[in-house]
């Protein structure tokens, strides 16, 4: 039976991660303090191949910031001599990057059924979608709002109580594949709503007057991929002619001053803005989608990972928005109400000064599109996990982001336009 058991979790632990090891490798923080600095951080990705997590690439660090990035194992050594030889200060915020991708998962045992407190497969996911939609009729509906690059349905939920021209609040998740903690989020958000209603006040009032879309993973092409080929994957799969790198960044296709800033025109590039401003399928069904519901969407969410931030436009550019002292209050409360929970600190502010310029987000989109109030959360943490946040965090992280979620709902009401 034990030999049985200890078969079972080696063979669930490589179909978790079949595929790519990292045995070795290594996640650097370096802070930068000046242009030199800066400068020196390109030299170095000259000379060896970096994956970077914060900022997304080379091009969006600056003076008087930190920036974390993984290092392949036969090239660890080469970084740290670079590093010291220059003077630069660094840290080694992860030393052993396979334990952590193994120990994402509290279990390697894992039951068969999806689960709000584990990370699921996009078969679960799936699965999930079309359960909750007919275990609560009359709160949830599903619909798919179009595919994929390889053909996988894009499910949308609407959840609320059914009524004519409700005001609506549209949710994404998982525009980047590796940031699992942002699925975790879309589908905790929907259980606590039906679960909540008829027994909350605060939550049965927002679902009567607001209805919410929730698209649970964007990116479901890509999510599929960190299960079963590259833990560490981010953009789409779509192929690119004339080049075997694959994929584009769906957070740069968008049609906001679309590949002027902070994205690559190089297909090989982690920023790849695309072939043409909305390329992606993905990213064409959301635009069509919202465009068809703008009438009622009063507010955008995109859930992203990692820094413990709450971010509004513009990161297009420096330009303040015109509502940007009311934004700005909204997100300093929304982050004030989220730490009352587990006293989780977040910064806030535009994109572009609190954490890059950064052109073609979806965030951006939507606000030009008249979404007033458009937003993107970082969520946890700061960099200990990174992208690999522990199953015994989910929980958390969810339960103080949903503090925020309905606060914002409650100020959308308040304040329909």
């Amino acid at each position: 039976m034990l030999a049985f058991l200890v078969l079972l979790s080696v063979a669930l632990a490589s179909a978790h991660h079949s595929g790519e090891h990292f045995e070795g490798e290594k996640v650097f923080r370096v802070s930068i303090q000046d242009e030199k600095q800066v400068h020196l951080m390109h030299v170095l990705t000259d000379k060896v191949e970096v994956d970077f997590w914060k900022p997304d690439s080379v091009s969006q660090i600056r003076p008087e910031s930190k920036t974390d990035f993984r290092v392949k194992a036969d090239q660890v050594a080469e970084v740290e001599h670079f590093l010291e030889e220059n003077g630069l200060t660094h840290e080694v915020l992860i030393s052993d990057l396979n334990k952590l991708v193994t120990g994402q998962f509290d279990s390697l045992v894992r039951a068969s059924g999806h689960s709000y407190e584990k990370y699921n497969s996009w078969e679960k996911i799936e699965a999930w979608t079309e359960q909750i939609a007919a275990e609560n009729p009359n709160l949830v509906s599903r619909s798919v709002i179009g595919t994929t690059f390889e053909g996988r349905s894009m499910y949308l939920l609407k959840v609320g109580k059914a009524g004519s021209n409700k005001p609506a609040i549209f949710m994404d998740c998982g525009f980047h594949a590796r940031e699992w903690i942002s699925p975790a989020f879309c589908q905790w958000f929907v259980r606590e709503a039906v679960r909540t209603y008829g027994t909350e006040t605060k939550m049965t009032n927002i679902l009567d007057k607001l209805d919410f879309y929730i698209l649970p993973v964007f990116n479901i092409d890509g999510y599929v991929y960190t299960w079963t080929k590259s833990r560490m994957w981010r953009k789409t799969r779509s192929t690119n002619s004339g080049t075997s790198c694959v994929g584009t960044d769906p957070n740069r296709n968008f049609d906001a001053a679309w590949c002027e800033t902070g994205a690559s025109t190089s297909p090989c590039s982690e920023t790849y803005c695309g072939s043409t401003v909305e390329s992606e399928k993905e990213t064409k069904a959301l635009v069509k989608f919202i465009r068809q519901n703008l009438g009622s969407i009063k507010a955008y969410v995109t859930i992203h990972s990692y820094s413990q931030m709450l971010l509004f436009p513009y990161s297009k550019s420096y330009s303040l928005t015109k509502n940007h002292v009311e934004l700005n209050t909204l997100a300093k409360a929304m982050v004030k109400e989220l730490a009352t929970l587990h006293k989780t600190q977040y910064t806030y502010g535009p994109g572009a000064t609190t954490i890059y310029l950064a052109a073609g987000g979806s965030d951006d989109w939507a606000y030009d599109q008249g979404i007033k109030y458009s937003f993107t959360f970082e969520l946890r943490d700061t960099g200990r996990y990174g992208f690999l946040l522990p199953e015994s965090q989910i929980k958390a992280t969810c339960e103080e982001t949903l503090l925020a979620i309905k606060y914002l709902s409650n100020y959308v009401l308040e304040h329909l336009y």
